[in-house]
């Protein structure tokens, strides 16, 4: 009979995860390796591979957990008025990166090592990601050609997604305060964007 699963598996999982990413993130996901990982987690090489067939199979969790997550903290937000609704989209997203920096630098500098189909599935979420702040961003300021709508799109990413690289934690501006700071340069340079 085929024993079943232990009943702290995901936390362990999850422990996995977060321990890898720190280490995949440090050391260049090409450099790192499987022993390395185990090391960094705290647990047997064995046990690592219990979880994860490979060192791909590891980092396509990592990334799908961490972008499964994010697409979650969005799919929260209320509908409603978009400016309400963009406050609340920029600020789920900085939220939820608040401790994902190491999953953050993983997804841009190594999602190209995985499979096609795994990187397919991952890219779905990006693009549902992006899609729904477009969408938001197109009720503020309608009428937008698709190029510059993208363009706008991305634009608030990009403000969020290179946050980590310098914002130091009880330095400057906060992550709540930086958010509000995000919303109010979008919802204040809509209007400017030509046409």
């Amino acid at each position: 009979m085929p024993r079943g699963l232990a009943r702290d598996h995901d936390d362990k999982r999850a422990a996995i995860r977060e321990g890898a990413a720190a280490y995949f993130a440090a050391h260049g996901f090409d450099r790192a390796s499987m022993a390395g990982a185990a090391k960094a987690c705290g647990v047997s090489k064995a046990l690592l591979y219990h979880y994860h067939a490979s060192k791909e199979a590891l980092l396509f969790d990592i990334l799908y957990a961490h972008l499964s997550g994010l697409v979650a903290v969005v799919d929260a937000v209320p509908e409603g008025q978009p400016e309400a609704r963009l406050r609340g989209l920029i600020r789920a997203i900085l939220m939820k990166y608040r401790y994902a920096d190491a999953e953050h630098r993983l997804q841009l500098d190594a999602l190209k090592a995985l499979a096609p189909d795994q990187q397919a599935a991952l890219r779905g979420h990006q693009r549902r990601l992006v899609g729904t702040l477009a969408e938001t961003i197109d009720l503020l300021r309608p009428g937008l050609a698709e190029d510059r709508l993208q363009a706008a799109t991305m634009s608030v990413f990009g403000m969020l997604n290179w946050f980590f690289l310098w914002h130091r934690p009880g330095k400057g501006i906060g992550r709540e305060a930086y958010a509000d700071l995000v919303a109010d340069l979008v919802i204040g340079g809509l209007p400017g964007i030509a046409d």
